[in-house]
């Protein structure tokens, strides 16, 4: 039986690149460290860590050494998505040989292709593993409620769901209706966990934010699971600036998180580049971003 028992913060780990592009693994090996020291449950290589922009080897040596950082202290998520069933698979089975607890994978997305095409290519891929995987749900790759819940009944390891086309409040409440019959669907928030509240309202039993933010997240769910909304509300909404800034597009995301992470003292000034094409903050907006951890006191590095 797949492992059903995954709840909380996962973050998205940032990917440290030099700038010439090289990884930086002291960089890599602290982040997950201190990620692990805020209380997370487990931690995931996935888009936000530019996945999609590493070769074949970079994703080897990632996952080696997220995985032997983490050191069993925390749960490991890899993103095997690919544009082929076939690479999808190897990735997939790669990913469980080097310690993966579990999987992450959107549809494909650059040739349009039916809901039962794409049902077909998860069960492939879950018939191939024996961790379980996460649908993830995306605007430009989407898995609809139904289509999650088909899989799920298709087979075991499709048991968990990330869900992040927005809107994700209607979505994450069509999902958890889907599960009444007993169908083994666990909901999970992304988006940066910027409906967090709304999406554990819902049925969700946890978020998978970005990087900079992990001890908040925590903070918040403690707080709900304590039964003290009012107050996750509160902590939330200290944060919510900083969170909307973190959603924008256009690679602007992957620089600012990395620049948050060095401003809280995880990253080294040398890590903290993004691999392109990707658009590139300039010194006012960084400014803004400084603006921002300064006024909830997350400014920790100046200068």
């Amino acid at each position: 039986m797949p492992d059903l028992t995954m709840r909380g913060v996962y973050p998205i780990l940032s990917t440290p690149f030099d700038q010439n592009g090289n990884i930086v693994f002291d960089d890599l090996e602290n982040q997950v460290d201190w990620i692990v020291d805020q209380g997370v449950d487990g931690v995931g290589i996935a888009m936000a860590s530019e996945v999609f922009k590493f070769t074949e080897q970079e994703r080897d040596a990632v996952l080696r050494s997220v995985v032997d950082t983490a050191s069993g202290r925390v749960k490991v998520v890899m993103n095997t998505g690919a544009e082929g069933t076939d690479a999808t698979i190897y990735y997939s089975k790669r990913a469980e040989e080097l310690g993966a607890d579990a999987l992450m994978i959107r549809p494909t997305s650059y040739i349009p292709t039916t809901a039962a095409e794409h049902i077909e290519f998860f069960v492939r891929i879950a018939d191939s593993v024996e961790i379980p995987i996460f649908l993830q749900d995306q605007s430009t790759a989407q898995v609809p409620p139904a289509m999650a819940a088909a899989c799920a009944r298709r087979h075991e390891n499709l048991c968990y769901i990330k869900v992040e086309t927005p809107p994700t409040i209607p979505r994450m409440a069509e999902a958890q209706s889907l599960t009444s019959d007993g169908t083994d669907l666990v909901l999970f928030g992304g988006m940066g966990g910027a409906f967090f509240l709304e999406e554990l309202r819902r049925g969700s039993v946890g978020t998978m934010p970005g990087s900079t933010l992990p001890d908040k997240f925590v903070q918040i769910l403690e707080l709900w699971e304590s039964g003290d909304q009012a107050g996750a509300h509160d902590a939330f909404d200290r944060y919510a600036s900083i969170i909307r800034t973190l959603a924008q597009g256009q690679g602007l995301a992957n620089w600012i998180y990395k620049h948050i992470m060095w401003r809280r003292g995880v990253f080294s000034r040398g890590g903290i580049y993004a691999r392109g094409p990707s658009l590139r903050p300039d010194a006012a907006h960084l400014r803004e971003v400084d603006d921002l951890l300064d006024r909830v006191g997350l400014l920790e590095v100046t200068g």
